[in-house]
């Protein structure tokens, strides 16, 4: 897991994004407002990262945002986790 002190929200989402690619042999940077369907990441993938952002994170993401346009990009995964931490 990264440094929580040192690595920003959208650092720690986007190493956790690029993880997931990384596993499917993709290697290509990540934008804050690229889409990452078009990026390669899959809808199961999207699950993991779901579940990866839970755990980095230490929050639960309520079910009902649990939404592909939720996860669409770094920056609006971004403003779910920033909104949940100061919930």
């Amino acid at each position: 897991m990264l440094d929580r002190v040192t690595s920003s929200i959208s650092d720690r989402i986007t190493s956790l994004v690029q993880s997931i690619l990384k596993k499917r042999s993709i290697d290509r940077s990540i934008g804050r407002n690229d889409d990452l369907g078009d990026s390669g990441i899959s809808s199961l993938d999207l699950v993991n990262l779901m579940l990866a952002i839970e755990a980095e994170f230490e929050i639960k993401i309520p079910d009902g945002d649990m939404t592909p346009s939720n996860f669409r990009t770094v920056a609006r995964i971004d403003a779910l986790v920033e909104r949940l931490l100061a919930a």
